[in-house]
């Protein structure tokens, strides 16, 4: 076997490497953002390699690089780090846009959260609409349990690796292998299919990366 055809075969070995993953498609080509558009704000996203890098400095609104094509019940796979420890990210999936030209985005969000008193990384929060779904808002109990967690298992300088799954009502996160959420959506805003979505938060900077986007449809 040639030299060339083992380095590959190598590389695909590896837990991360999509082609490792049968069922899984990637969504992102790792080229250019076919099949995805950049919506509300005035954050910026570029390409560098085969990761997507979400900044700005005094973003005046939450900006969005969204899917084009929606999805309904999934197994949806990424890794995520920070570069810029005074910002905030997410990862809208069912997402939702408003009419209009510009329409604002809203719905389910897995938040990544950098700033180290809490902790939030893959917390539930619910875009535009009711906010804080998991833990739930108001619940001191769960905030502190959570954030404890989240201080535990995020990995602050390095790459993270978060899962998504929907199946109906039900919704599940991991951050780092450790479970995150489980929460069943019996709100009238229940959503059962939208698009994903990288975040730049408004604030005064944000730069975040994401690498591997990876879904098998269930």
């Amino acid at each position: 076997m040639k030299l060339s055809t083992l380095i590959a075969a190598a590389i695909c070995a590896l837990p991360l490497c999509p082609a490792a993953e049968p069922g899984f498609t990637e969504l992102f080509n790792g080229k250019d953002f076919t099949g995805w558009k950049k919506v509300n704000g005035n954050g910026e996203f570029r390409i560098a390699g085969a990761e997507i890098i979400g900044f700005g400095e005094n973003v005046k609104s939450n900006t969005f690089m969204r899917t084009e094509k929606t999805y309904k019940d999934f197994d949806f796979r990424f890794e995520m780090k920070f570069d810029d420890l005074t910002g905030n990210s997410g990862m809208m999936f069912r997402g939702l846009q408003k009419e209009g030209k510009d329409g604002r985005v809203n719905g389910y969000q897995c938040e990544h959260d950098n700033g180290k008193a809490r902790a939030w990384t893959a917390g539930l929060y619910d875009e535009a609409r009711r906010g804080w779904l998991f833990p739930k808002k108001g619940d001191k109990t769960a905030e502190a349990a959570f954030t404890k967690q989240g201080g535990e298992i995020i990995k602050w300088d390095d790459w993270n690796e978060i899962r998504i799954v929907c199946k109906g009502k039900h919704i599940q996160i991991w951050l780092n292998g450790k479970e995150r959420v489980d929460y069943t959506d019996e709100g009238q805003e229940f959503t059962p299919e939208g698009f994903f979505a990288l975040q730049v938060h408004a604030g005064k900077s944000c730069k975040v990366r994401w690498r591997n986007l990876r879904i098998q449809e269930l």
